[in-house]
């Protein structure tokens, strides 16, 4: 006797069913199968470093992957392109063009998955939209002022510098005969750069408008304010320019230790990448006005695609990222690996997990200990446009620069004629698209 004889009654009389239901659980299958998510999250980005972490992360677990993809400005891909990737991260993603691009991240803060608690405030701001959270802070650089160790006593404060002490101390420490300097202190004239960080520190204020704003009379203020400097403490912009065609052929880092100039500007990121015994003889302290330091525009920001499939496996990476252990490790492993003259911090810069820069750099960059940036001082940028970087390399640097250097009467071009001449020559619209 069959041991299950109405299994085999229902197939000899019905077969037609017993196909019907082989083929619907065949369709089931199929439709499983396209539905099925992603287990591996596509990032771009334009920070090399995040191919590193990408691959930590693959090998910290096994159930998600990360797949990294660089280009060199992901956010404007994003808006070039109907490929969709599922994380992103880097500069200017809170233009108009992208910001509504991204998810709200909300959801991380309400699960406890990420703490909104352990970023920098002003940071975190700046991705908040209408209360909603679009864009995660990632890293950020400040403005430093670098001279040679033995020169420490000559500062009043270990943290900051203002622009009025740099200004005497340069002029203290000039040597100059008949109108020729052998020594130099400082020159504004030195870095455009650190032109641009005077005229933010003035209140300039770039913003993205159509398609770019700013306060002029703060900028005039700024360009005055800099070229008096020059005037009182060097003479003029030509007796600068014959001490540096005379003296300055060394990188201003090794000038400033072997003290033919006093200081020198540099970013955090370019000071921390220094070659350790260059940075053996050298101190530092954040350059700030009225308890403010502003944050290198280059603040880098992460955000999770709209559109993007791989929503679990972003999401993990996402929380494993945010982690001030998983940012401790990838500090170790950068370190052990030798990296730390060519990447500095979390994504080239200060991690924006308050508990990262402040308690574990130190551990991994001892010359911080005492020197942390101070919390209320970080002044993130305004929103600026898609293109900024390129703007700010082509048009506001050599106008500045034009600005400073200017004698007679002749004023040079305008900045408001030399912005519209460029996004006339590149062809790029003024009104920005997709806006909130």
């Amino acid at each position: 006797m069959h041991p299950y004889p109405q299994r085999r009654e229902l197939r000899v009389r019905l077969p037609g069913f017993r196909l019907l239901l082989v083929l619907s659980w065949s369709g089931l299958s199929i439709l499983a199968c396209a539905f099925s998510e992603p287990t591996t999250a596509i990032l771009w980005t334009d920070r090399p470093e995040f191919a590193l972490y990408g691959e930590y992360f693959n090998s910290s677990q096994t159930r998600y992957k990360l797949e990294t993809r660089y280009y060199a400005s992901p956010a404007q891909r994003l808006t070039e392109t109907a490929e969709a990737p599922d994380i992103v991260v880097g500069n200017w993603l809170k233009s108009m063009a992208t910001r509504n691009l991204f998810t709200p991240l909300n959801r991380f803060f309400s699960q406890d998955r990420v703490s909104k608690t352990a970023f920098y405030p002003r940071l975190l701001d700046l991705g908040n939209i209408e209360n909603k959270q679009y864009l995660f802070p990632v890293a950020f650089n400040i403005p430093a002022i670098v001279f040679a160790r033995a020169n420490s006593s000559l500062l009043s404060n270990p943290f900051t510098l203002s622009f009025e002490e740099l200004k005497a101390l340069g002029t203290g420490y000039n040597r100059e005969q008949n109108g020729i300097y052998s020594r130099m202190g400082f020159s504004p004239a030195w870095s455009d750069e650190f032109l641009f960080v005077a005229a933010t520190l003035f209140n300039a204020s770039f913003r993205e408008a159509d398609p770019l704003a700013w306060d002029s009379q703060a900028l005039e203020a700024a360009i005055a304010y800099l070229r008096t400097w020059t005037q009182e403490s060097n003479t003029s912009i030509q007796a600068e320019d014959d001490f540096v065609f005379k003296y300055c052929y060394d990188p201003p880092a090794k000038l400033a230790a072997s003290g033919r100039i006093l200081c020198t500007y540099m970013n955090s990121m370019e000071f921390f990448t220094l070659p350790q015994e260059s940075r053996a003889n050298l101190d530092f302290r954040w350059l700030a006005e009225e308890d403010t330091i502003p944050l290198f525009e280059k603040t880098v920001y992460y955000g999770i695609y709209k559109k993007g499939k791989a929503k679990k496996a972003a999401a993990a990476f996402t929380e494993w990222f945010f982690q001030a252990e998983t940012q401790r490790v990838l500090l170790e492993i950068s370190r052990n690996q030798g990296l730390q003259e060519s990447l500095f911090g979390i994504s080239s810069g200060f991690s924006a997990l308050r508990t990262v820069t402040e308690q574990i750099f130190p551990q991994f960059y001892p010359s911080l200990l005492g020197h942390t940036p101070p919390d209320g001082f970080l002044s993130p940028p305004h929103i600026l446009p898609q293109h900024w970087n390129t703007l700010k390399e082509q048009v506001i640097l050599p106008y500045l620069r034009d600005r400073i250097r200017q004698t007679g009467e002749a004023a040079p071009r305008s900045l408001e004629r030399r912005v519209n001449e460029w996004y006339r020559i590149n062809n790029f619209s003024h009104s920005p698209q997709n806006a909130f």
